[in-house]
């Protein structure tokens, strides 16, 4: 159930736990640990770029686990980017683009329904068959002239915050 191990699944969760809810989404954040993120547009391989970044961290000196990245190290990992980008904690980030996929509507515990309905989203999500404004992705935006599902996720997300904190 644990690709990379249990202690580095809690490590990642840490960075991302909601602090404004009494609800858990511990069975939200397994799912996106064990999903495994697959990239189909050019240069977001640099995504997994960044979850190697996450392992290396958290591995230090170790061998690192030469298994594919899961979703939840990219999400992690562009909160990470997208507080240095638009200022705010990495943790709030993440809870938006979880919001901007839906997720935060399925607390634990479980059911077979909820993580019927979690499979669906994250499949939207690898496969990129949401809306070409970004809607059903984690970066949605008002305006675009570009088929978010065919731009690499470090713009959309510029996108995104460029049209949530203007310059």
């Amino acid at each position: 159930m644990m690709p990379l191990g249990e202690e580095y699944f809690d490590w990642l969760t840490l960075q991302i736990k909601p602090s404004r809810t009494t609800k858990t989404f511990t069975g939200v954040f397994i799912w996106l640990y064990i999903r495994e993120f697959i990239w189909l547009v050019p240069n977001d391989d640099n995504r997994i770029g960044d979850a190697i970044d996450l392992r290396k961290e958290f591995w230090e000196k170790k061998a690192l686990p030469q298994t594919g990245v899961s979703i939840l190290e990219v999400v992690v990992a562009l909160s990470r980017r997208a507080e240095w980008v638009g200022g705010g904690e990495a943790a709030d980030w993440a809870w938006i683009f979880i919001r901007n996929l839906g997720l935060n509507k399925y607390p634990d515990p479980l059911s077979l329904f909820k993580e019927n309905k979690i499979e669906e989203i994250l499949e939207t999500f690898v496969w990129r068959t949401y809306a070409p404004n970004g809607e059903g992705g984690m970066f949605p935006l008002k305006s675009t002239n570009y088929d978010q599902t065919k731009v690499e996720l470090w713009y959309q997300m510029h996108a995104y915050i460029n049209e949530k904190i203007p310059i």
